[in-house]
C-alpha cells in the first residue's frame, strides 16, 4: 500500500492535507483532513482506463464555499431534524436551521466544516474530532474517529467511533457523489441501481420522514432486481416529484454486509457494491445539482451524481419507533461501511 500525503491549503492556523491510498492495483483514494471530504476515487473501466467517479473540486477554498457536502463526512447527526429541536431526558436542545426551518447534517459547522486531527496507518489514514459540549447545540462532548481503509481486493472500507461524556445523538454517514462513467462524462441517470429493500420512508413536504414505511412494490422504489435511476427520476409517483424529480429517500435494508447495495455503469463496466452495518441508506440522485459547481470545470447539472447515506433512519429523534440514535457515556458508537470497486 502507497499512501502519499499532500499539502492542500490552510484555514487559518490548521493545515490541511491530503491522503492519496493507492493499492497494487492501481485504486486510489484521496481524502483531506477538512470534513474528511473524499475528493477522488480512481478506479479502471473495463477498458483499462483509470478515472474519478466521484464529485469533487481541486482547490480547498472551494470545498470551505461547498453547499451540497461533497464528499464530506457529516454529523452529529446526518440528515434532517425537524424545527431544528429535539428533547432528551426532558431536556429541550434547539439546533441551527440551516435547511428552510429544519436542520441539516449538523448545522451550520458540521462535521463537513472542521479541521480534523490525521494519522497515518499502514493501510490508510484515520481522522479524529473533538466535538464540544453545545457545539452546534448537541449536548456532550463527542470524540469521534473516521478511517479510511483500502485493501488489495479493491476494498474501501469506513469505519466510524464516537463516544461521549453526556448523553446526546449521533449518526455519521459519508455524503460522497458517485458517477461512474468517469471524469463526470455525463449524469447518472443510465446507472443501474439495485437494493435489497422491501420498504422505503415517506417523505412530507419538507423531506422529512413522516413516521410511515411505505412498501416498494408496484413502485419506482422497488430497486430489488436492479432498474435505471432515469425511470425513478421521471416517474409521476407523488414522492419522486416531491423530492424535485429523483429520489432523496431512506431505503430500509433487509440484511447487512450482504452486498446489499449495487450501483453499476453498463457503459464504462463499472461496478460499486455497498455493505454497511447500518438499517438504512438514504439514495439521494443528485436532483439539485444544477444549482451547484462547476466541478474541476465542469458545470453542476441535475443528476450528476448520485449519493448512497449509510445511516440510520433521518429524525429519528423524533420517532421512538425508528432504531435510537442515542449514544450513552458508557457505550461506544461504531459503524462501517464498505465499498467494493469492480469491473463488470
Amino acid at each position: 500500500m502507497e499512501i502519499i500525503q499532500q499539502e492542500f491549503g490552510r484555514i487559518g492556523e490548521q493545515a490541511v492535507t491530503s491522503f492519496t491510498l493507492k493499492n497494487a492495483n492501481g485504486i486510489e483514494i484521496t481524502a483531506i483532513n477538512y470534513g474528511c471530504i473524499i475528493t477522488k476515487i480512481i478506479t479502471p473501466d473495463q477498458n483499462g482506463n483509470f478515472e474519478n467517479i466521484v464529485i469533487g473540486h481541486d482547490s480547498l477554498k472551494d470545498y470551505v464555499e461547498d453547499p451540497v457536502f461533497l464528499g464530506a463526512v457529516v454529523g452529529r447527526v446526518g440528515g434532517r431534524i425537524r424545527g431544528g429541536a429535539f428533547e432528551l431526558d426532558g431536556k429541550a436542545y434547539t439546533l441551527p436551521q440551516n435547511n428552510g426551518r429544519n436542520h441539516l447534517h449538523g448545522g451550520l459547522q458540521g462535521f463537513n466544516k472542521v479541521v480534523w486531527q490525521a494519522d497515518i496507518l499502514v493501510d490508510g489514514v484515520r481522522f479524529t474530532y473533538l466535538s464540544k459540549d453545545g457545539e452546534e447545540g448537541y449536548p456532550g462532548s463527542l470524540h469521534s474517529s473516521v478511517t479510511y481503509t483500502l485493501d488489495d481486493h479493491d476494498q474501501l472500507k469506513i469505519s466510524y467511533e464516537a463516544r461521549t461524556d453526556k448523553k446526546t445523538v449521533v449518526t455519521l454517514t459519508n455524503h460522497s457523489y458517485f458517477n461512474l462513467s468517469g471524469s463526470l462524462k455525463r449524469d447518472v441517470l443510465q446507472h443501474i441501481l439495485t437494493i435489497k429493500s422491501d420498504e422505503f420512508l415517506e417523505l412530507d413536504e419538507e423531506s422529512i420522514p413522516t413516521g410511515r414505511m411505505l412498501s416498494v412494490d408496484h413502485t419506482p422504489f422497488d430497486l430489488r432486481q436492479g432498474a435505471s435511476i432515469d425511470i425513478g427520476a421521471k416517474a409521476s409517483h407523488p414522492q419522486i416529484v416531491l423530492a424535485g424529480e429523483g429520489y432523496d429517500h431512506p431505503f430500509v435494508l433487509n440484511t447487512n454486509h450482504d452486498r446489499e447495495i449495487r450501483l453499476e455503469d453498463p457503459e464504462s463496466g463499472r461496478v460499486m457494491t455497498v455493505e454497511t452495518d447500518e438499517p438504512a441508506v438514504v439514495v439521494y440522485s443528485g436532483n439539485s445539482l444544477d444549482g451547484a459547481g462547476p466541478f474541476r470545470g465542469t458545470p453542476g447539472a441535475k443528476h450528476l451524481g448520485i449519493c448512497l447515506e449509510t445511516q440510520a433512519f433521518p429524525d429519528a429523534v423524533h420517532h421512538p419507533e425508528f432504531p435510537s440514535v442515542v449514544l450513552t457515556p458508557d457505550k461506544k458508537y461504531s459503524s462501517v461501511t464498505k465499498y467494493t470497486f469492480e469491473i463488470q
